[in-house]
């Protein structure tokens, strides 16, 4: 089993949490593959700012995931991906989706609706971890 490793945001704006939508309708966090040499908060940002367009600050990590797939591209391989992720607070506002990878919109979402939008179910963990940690930090 092939073992891959990435790390992705949930990245706020105010009260809205970027999402983005790929071409088959899904809606799910930005993240990517860590490449040689570069640390998993640098992959974060750089895969937030490719797949959306927005830069972002990292606030804090928050936790990891990790699932099995098979690889239909390649055999049927089965791979165990983990991910790495950061709370994360939007520079810019103008969101582009990659095209190049499949996403046809990026946009900010308020935080009332980006739960139930979230496709998979440990995303949806991640965003509702990422929610608590942004409540209990506005009480600082």
């Amino acid at each position: 089993m092939k073992k891959v490793y990435s790390a992705g945001g949930v990245v706020f704006l105010k009260n809205s949490v970027l999402m983005l939508q790929k071409i088959n309708g899904d809606w799910v966090l930005p993240k990517g593959k860590i490449e040689t040499y570069e640390h998993s908060s640098d992959t974060a940002i750089r895969e937030v700012r490719e797949e959306a367009g927005i830069k972002a600050t990292i606030v804090q990590p928050i936790g990891e995931t990790s699932y099995k797939f098979k690889n239909y591209w390649s055999n049927n391989h089965v791979i165990e991906k983990r991910v790495a992720w950061f709370l994360m607070k939007a520079v810019s506002t103008q969101a582009k989706p990659q095209r190049e990878e499949g996403f046809i919109a990026a946009k900010f979402i308020h935080i009332n609706n980006v739960q139930q939008l979230a496709k998979y179910d440990d995303e949806r963990e991640m965003l509702i971890k990422a929610l608590e940690v942004m409540k209990s930090l506005e009480g600082v």
